[in-house]
């Protein structure tokens, strides 16, 4: 009897000790040194992203910075830094501790009485090293760089710059600057007055305005210094890190302290003279304090704004459903890596690549290389990175993608001008951060009566629609936290002018009318995102047009004149009705009202559902969207959780609880590096950001979901799993819930009035959800 009590005893504390997690549960830490910088962690802040790890008793780390592309728009890193202390308390196995602080935002490591902290100013590019330790130590911190020399880019290392596959010419990668400068090192890059944008202007046709266009690259310059209090000049040394030789600069100690500090200040400017920009570095460096509390109060509030833990009930053990939750913040701390870039979180790495011989063996290129280049921004991929801020509060840190596209609106208008002679800012898939096509896309054997305003591309051909989907996170801004949207306005209006009037011009050119017979557009020829292709009316098309000129017209109306707002809804009579089909003898949504042959395996037809949100949850027709998921033979053939796939997403949009867990616990589990996080290749590469963001859009749409001014909880959630979460919602909300064993507890809902408008949906079943609206 006392062994029976014993073990009820043992196994009630077990269900007691399985909490829902907390933050702190999440950190990483990491107790044997790694063997390459493959198993790196992450660090970042404000702009600048930062792999670090311990090898053979060294530390070393790669930074990046947003912003740094050279003349071929290739994403140069800034370099390696390698910290060497003596006596080495990192030479034995026992003892050693690496960890990733989320709540602060820091990186420690820690062994024999010795500290290194490793964080990032959030608010000015700065990287500091801070040293503490109780025996007095020497010092040697050394800048490495393999752009010491210049490099000719070949073969499949051209992917990593804009002309990818197709090189104009001998491709090299100019080497840096880099000298001693009053016991500091400075290292800059400056690029050439000539770039890829004047071989894409030439290459497009777009010469006769090329004085109008904005260009990013012609002498940009970045880079940086670093020094370290008390620190000396101690030589140079050549060597070689897995592929890539290189050549060190070295700082060393003066003395032996049981306090060393190293800082890393970078800058970057677009100027022809390096006086420029040297003098705004020192002024920078000048004028710099270090405020270590800023920088932990911005993370502290970060956390605080938006989480989501979970744990399987009753289990204690860190399974499936765990790692779902720690990599959920552990993505959601890369994406805080680049909260103020100039430019946005790419898709293909973000600012956390490493040497490409970790993720692909017979790419042994320079640690600059990452697959799909470096100033592309493929849009399908992009939104995935994106989209999720909305429902995690990080508003501010969606201004560099949304801002960026600003940038390119110009040059957008200009391509519709120059080749069609009619108004519009047309915007490629596959852009340039100068809002060109990608020229490799664009082809460069073309026939000469082809159109010179399209990408001559089986893949690409006729998408233009992606933008919409920038444009929805543009007014979704005003409806989640009430954000001044109206400089976005006329860029919206311009990207609806654009189809509006490109489709007239092209029915034009094949007949005396350009409407159809019901007074629509003939939106041929189309493309079903990038799958069906040479398509007449693409539902995900349609669906855009529909929802944005709508939601414009909703959210900014006292901002347009008279004259936009007639326009808008004038526009609105002329888009065409969405397409369905038969399956089984079901009604199904179909990827177009006809389209000529598959060119990828993105199931288009399930765009109304997500990102368009014309079907869900609560909504009319459900069961059609839920037919098309289920029966539709090419979406059940494309169905996967690899990369930018979305199969999580839709079936937590139609309620489809076991589907949506299933294909959940599949993307956000833990990655096969080191770090959970580190996922890909994928269809893209290490670290594959899309696959991150899919992942969480998955995630929050499973405990959270709004129709009608109703905020719905657990549309796709199973009960067995707990979960502590707090999401936004539409008019300035915000829900934090707990389930945990089976019982919710509605925590706080800001502003409480919203309280009456939640509807717990954990005990609906698929035709109670069915017919929820």
């Amino acid at each position: 009897m006392k062994k029976i009590i014993i073990y009820f005893f043992w196994m009630f504390s077990i269900i007691l000790n399985a909490q829902i997690p907390e933050l702190n549960d999440y950190n990483q830490v990491w107790t044997s040194q790694s063997k390459n910088a493959s198993e790196s962690m992450p660090l970042g802040g404000g702009d600048i992203g930062v792999n670090v790890w311990v090898e053979q008793g060294s530390v070393y780390f790669y930074f990046s910075r947003s912003g740094t592309f050279d003349e071929h728009n290739t994403l140069l890193k800034l370099g390696r830094v390698k910290v060497e202390l003596s006596p080495n308390p990192f030479k034995n196995k026992d003892g050693f501790h690496q960890e990733l602080v989320l709540h602060d935002g820091y990186v420690k490591i820690s062994q024999n009485n010795t500290d290194i902290k490793l964080w990032i100013d959030v608010s000015l590019p700065v990287i500091h090293v801070d040293i503490k330790s109780k025996e007095s130590l020497s010092v040697k911190a050394s800048y490495e760089s393999w752009r010491h020399k210049n490099r000719p880019v070949k073969g499949k290392a051209n992917n990593a710059n804009s002309y990818k596959w197709a090189p104009q010419g001998d491709i090299i990668t100019y080497k840096d600057s880099i000298d001693f400068e009053n016991n500091s090192i400075s290292f800059y890059h400056q690029n050439r007055e000539k770039t890829v944008f004047d071989v894409a202007v030439a290459q497009q046709q777009m010469g006769v305005v090329k004085d109008q266009m904005m260009n990013p690259l012609k002498y940009l310059t970045f880079g940086g210094v670093m020094k370290g209090k008390n620190m000396k000049i101690a030589g140079t040394y050549t060597g070689k890190y897995q592929d890539t030789d290189f050549k060190g600069f070295s700082l060393e100690s003066e003395k032996l302290s049981k306090k060393h500090q190293l800082s890393i200040y970078l800058h970057i400017a677009q100027n022809k003279s390096i006086s420029v920009y040297k003098q705004g570095l020192q002024d920078f460096i000048g004028s710099y304090k270090a405020d270590k509390k800023k920088t932990k109060k911005w993370w502290n509030q970060y956390w605080d704004r938006s989480f989501i833990y979970t744990q399987n009930e009753n289990v204690k053990e860190q399974d499936s459903v765990y790692q779902i939750g720690q990599n959920y913040q552990l993505f959601r701390y890369m994406l805080g890596a680049n909260a103020y870039g100039k430019y946005p979180t790419k898709f293909n790495g973000g600012l956390f690549t490493v040497d490409p011989v970790y993720t692909k063996e017979d790419h042994p290129f320079t640690p600059d290389f990452r697959n799909w280049g470096g100033g592309t921004m493929t849009q399908q991929n992009q939104r995935l990175v994106y989209f999720p801020m909305l429902k995690s509060g990080d508003f501010d840190m969606m201004d560099s993608q949304l801002d960026y596209y600003l940038s390119l609106q110009k040059n957008a208008e200009l391509r519709s001008q120059v080749y069609w002679n009619h108004k519009g800012a047309a915007f490629t898939e596959q852009l340039e951060n100068f809002g060109l096509p990608n020229p490799a896309e664009y082809e460069w054997k073309r026939p000469e009566s082809y159109d010179p305003g399209m990408q001559y591309n089986a893949w690409l051909e006729y998408q233009w629609d992606t933008v919409f989907e920038f444009c929805n996170m543009m007014l979704e801004q005003k409806e989640y936290a009430k954000k001044d949207v109206k400089k976005y306005n006329k860029f919206i209006l311009s990207c609806l002018r654009f189809f509006d009037e490109h489709y007239q011009y092209l029915a034009k050119k094949r007949g005396r009318k350009s409407l159809d017979a019901n007074g629509h557009l003939v939106l041929y020829p189309g493309s079903a995102v990038e799958t069906y292709k040479m398509a007449n009316n693409a539902n995900s098309t349609i669906s855009a047009l529909k929802v944005i000129s709508e939601k414009l017209l909703k959210v900014s109306s006292k901002d347009l004149i008279q004259e936009e707002i007639d326009y808008l809804k004038a526009f609105q009579t002329r888009i065409p009705p969405l397409n369905f089909r038969e399956i089984n003898h079901q009604k199904v949504l179909a990827p177009a009202k006809t389209w000529e042959r598959i060119n990828n395996t993105e199931p288009a037809q399930l765009y109304p559902v997500f990102p368009w949100k014309l079907y869900g949850i609560g909504q009319a027709d459900l069961e059609v969207a839920q037919n098309t998921y289920f029966l539709d033979e090419d979406a059940l053939k494309f169905r996967s959780y690899v990369g930018w796939k979305q199969d999580n997403i839709f079936a937590a949009r139609l309620g489809l609880t076991e589907e949506a867990s299933k294909y959940n616990l599949l993307k956000m589990a833990n990655s096969e590096r080191r770090f959970p996080a580190f996922w890909g290749p994928g269809f893209d590469w290490v670290p594959d950001h899309n696959w991150g963001g899919s992942g969480m859009i998955g995630m929050q749409e499973m405990l959270l979901q709004e129709i009608d001014g109703k905020i719905l909880l657990f549309p796709a959630w199973p009960k067995e799993w707990n979960v502590h979460f707090k999401l936004h919602a539409s008019r300035n909300t915000t829900v934090e819930v707990k389930l945990e064993n089976g019982k919710v507890n509605i925590i706080q809902v800001t502003p409480e009035s919203r309280k009456k408008d939640i509807q717990n949906l954990l005990e609906l079943d698929l035709n109670q959800k069915l017919n929820l609206n």
